[in-house]
């Protein structure tokens, strides 16, 4: 016995559309989680150089008895690994505090933490919108 019946093998376009809104609904979740990630991720690798060109800096005035302006001085690069900041030094008398400035990548529209700092005391500070624990946490 035949059946009279005939079968496609594919899609219906409504069964298409609820794929695509499944998708639509799961990417609008996940894009943003995904932009913090990496804005997190850019911004520890400025902490990385921050931290350790304040070290330098205390190690240089240990030898010298004087903190430098110069970050060739340290071995201090002017930008960080991936070039997302840029490294700046600014000393005044026994006092110093570097700074990291979003020059490209992810976090150069960042308005919560727009750069960081760190000083002579070991204070970890920052610009923008969030406070500095909110900034250095991570």
């Amino acid at each position: 016995m035949k059946n009279n019946r005939s079968f496609s093998n594919g899609f219906t376009l409504l069964e298409a559309l609820i794929v695509l809104v499944i998708v639509g609904i799961i990417a609008s979740f996940a894009y943003p989680s995904y932009q913090q990630f990496l804005i997190k991720a850019a911004r520890s690798d400025a902490m990385v150089v921050l931290l350790d060109a304040a070290n330098r800096q205390e190690q240089y005035f240990v030898d010298n008895r004087i903190y430098t302006n110069k970050l060739s001085d340290i071995g201090v690069p002017n930008t960080t690994d991936k070039g997302y900041y840029s490294i700046t030094v600014t000393v005044d008398d026994n006092k110093f505090e570097f700074k990291a400035t979003p020059i490209s990548g992810p976090v150069l529209g960042d308005t919560q933490c727009s750069a960081l700092m760190i000083n002579e005391l070991g204070q970890k500070l920052s610009d923008g919108s969030s406070s500095s624990e909110h900034c250095w946490q991570q």
